[in-house]
C-alpha cells in the first residue's frame, strides 16, 4: 500500500511541481519589465534631486534604487534555476535524494520563496520539495547550514541591510552622468564617510570646561575664599556655651569681673587664650559663611539643570 502511494504522490508532486514552475517563470518575468519600469522613474526622479540642489533627498532615495536592483538580479538568478529544475522535474521524481546536479538549484528556491513575497508559487514548490526531501533538507537550505549549496549572490541580494557610503556615492555618480547632470560630489562623499555616532556608549569626547552663569561663579569664589581663609586660621577649638543675659545679672560685680579675667578653677585667663577664643569663634563664622555659600551654589544648580 505503501509503494502505491509513492507512485501515486510521485506523480501529484511532478504535476503539481511544473504547473508551479511554470507560473513562477511567467511571472518573475512580468515582475521584471513593470520593475524595470519603475527603476528607470526612479533614476529620472534621482537626477532631477541633483540638478536641483536637493542632495540629502537623493542620499535617501538611492538606497531604495539599490534595493530594487538586488531584487531585479536576484530574480534573474530564480528565473533560470526555475527553468533549470522544470527541464529535470522527471529526474526528481525518480530518485530519492535530491540530484548533486540540481542541489543548488533546488536549495536556492527554498530559500528564496519566503522571501519573494510577489513569488507566492514558490512557496507552493517548496513545500512539495519539502514533502519529498524532508523537513530537515527544507531546515538546512533556510538556516544557510554548511552543507547547503545556496547560491551565494541570491543571499547576499536578498539580504536587508543598508548598503555602504561607496556603493551609494557609485550609484549616483552613474545617474548624473546617465543624465548629464553636472554634479559636485564633495558634499555627498564627506556624509559618506562621515563615522556614525556611537549612541549606545555616548560622546567618546567630554569637554573639561564647563561654563557657569555669572551667579554660579560668584558662589563659587565666595566659596573658595571662605574656604581658604578657614584653613589659613587652623583648627576650631571646642568652646563652652555662652551664658545667658539673666545668668550675668544674678552674677555679682566682683563674680563677672574676676570670670572675665579668670578661669573656671580660678586661674589667670592671658591674652592668647582669648586671642584663641576669637579666632576660633571668627573662624565659625566663616564655615557658618561658607556652608550658606554652597547652599546657594547648589540651588543654583539645581534650577538651571
Amino acid at each position: 500500500m505503501s509503494l502505491l502511494n509513492q507512485i501515486f504522490n510521485r506523480g501529484l508532486i511532478g504535476a503539481k511541481c511544473k504547473t508551479c514552475l511554470t507560473l513562477a517563470i511567467s511571472r518573475i518575468k512580468l515582475l521584471q519589465n513593470k520593475r524595470d519600469t519603475q527603476l528607470k522613474q526612479m533614476r529620472k526622479e534621482i537626477a532631477q534631486f541633483l540638478l536641483s540642489g536637493q542632495e540629502p533627498i537623493a542620499r535617501i532615495r538611492v538606497e531604495h534604487i539599490i534595493r530594487e536592483q538586488n531584487i531585479w538580479a536576484a530574480y534573474e538568478i530564480l528565473e533560470m534555476f526555475c527553468e533549470f529544475v522544470l527541464a529535470r522535474v522527471p529526474i526528481i521524481e525518480s530518485e530519492k535524494e535530491c540530484p548533486l546536479e540540481l542541489k543548488e538549484a533546488v536549495a536556492s528556491i527554498i530559500f528564496a520563496a519566503p522571501r519573494c513575497s510577489d513569488l507566492p508559487d514558490l512557496l507552493t514548490v517548496r513545500n512539495l520539495f519539502g514533502s519529498k526531501y524532508g523537513k530537515e533538507f527544507i531546515a538546512a537550505a533556510t538556516e544557510l547550514r554548511p552543507d547547503t549549496s545556496v547560491n551565494r549572490t541570491i543571499v547576499e541580494k536578498l539580504s536587508v541591510y543598508t548598503p555602504p557610503g561607496e556603493v551609494k556615492l557609485k550609484v549616483l555618480k552613474e545617474i548624473a552622468q546617465e543624465y548629464n547632470v553636472l554634479w559636485d560630489s564633495s558634499k555627498t562623499e564627506a556624509e559618506f564617510n562621515k563615522m556614525p555616532e556611537d549612541l549606545l556608549n555616548g560622546p567618546k569626547h567630554i569637554s573639561t570646561v564647563t561654563q557657569f552663569p555669572e551667579s554660579r561663579k560668584e558662589s563659587s569664589k565666595a566659596l573658595n575664599r571662605e574656604s581658604s581663609i578657614s584653613s589659613q586660621r587652623g583648627p576650631v577649638q571646642p568652646l563652652k556655651p555662652p551664658k545667658t543675659s539673666a545668668t550675668l545679672e544674678s552674677a555679682s560685680p566682683t563674680k563677672v569681673k574676676q570670670s572675665s579675667a579668670e578661669s573656671p578653677k580660678g586661674r589667670p585667663v592671658s591674652s592668647e587664650s582669648l586671642d584663641v577664643l576669637e579666632r576660633a569663634r571668627a573662624a565659625i563664622a566663616a564655615a557658618d559663611r561658607a556652608s550658606a555659600a554652597a547652599r546657594a551654589a547648589a540651588e543654583l544648580v539645581k534650577v538651571n539643570l
